[in-house]
């Protein structure tokens, strides 16, 4: 089992990720559908170009595989998709607990079919990014509270969600990040 990540990644949306890169404040809103569709195209592509061992295969025992990464990023997608439809219909919801690394285990990211996770993660990265792009300016100041409190507007999320995909695309290698 790879050691949870307990870490509060909200910081990427007041600085520069010193891992992958990230700024989120050379991100207009407006880009960030575009640029999430392309990297969930190119983790697709990563599944479908790479063998099974090496889409399975962990660095060390501290980093997912390839797979589970894509398996995450589709997850993250769906995820922020429907905090982003709560934001816009109701006033300050709060978001149930989403634990990456619980859901990782149970639902055996690093054994799924990598077919099946690349259609999934197209069609979430899709649909989140066609929400993204449907977003009138008059609601990026709408906000949602994350379980641990952490407020986000709707400007934010993006800006966090974006960060989740641009850092996990680095963390495969991928061109986007």
């Amino acid at each position: 089992m790879i050691i949870p990540d307990d870490k509060d990644w909200t910081w990427v949306l007041e600085k520069s990720c010193a891992d992958c890169g990230f700024d989120p404040q050379a991100v207009a809103f407006k880009t960030i559908s575009t640029t999430a569709r392309s990297i969930t195209e190119e983790f697709a592509e990563l599944l479908g170009d790479a063998t099974l061992e090496q889409l399975t295969d962990r660095p060390d025992d501290a980093t997912w595989s390839p797979l589970e990464y894509a398996a995450h990023v589709r997850d993250v997608c769906r995820i922020m998709h429907a905090r982003l439809n709560l934001m816009l219909v109701l006033d300050d919801p709060d978001f149930a607990n989403w634990d990456q690394d619980i859901t990782a285990e149970s639902q055996h990211y690093r054994d799924q079919d990598p077919d099946e996770v690349a259609d999934e993660l197209v069609a979430a990265g899709d649909a989140m990014a066609t929400a993204l792009a449907l977003v009138r300016d008059e609601q990026l100041g709408r906000s949602g509270r994350r379980s641990n409190g952490s407020r986000f507007t709707v400007e934010t999320l993006a800006q966090y969600f974006l960060h989740d995909l641009v850092h996990h695309a680095h963390d495969v290698g991928l061109s986007t990040a």
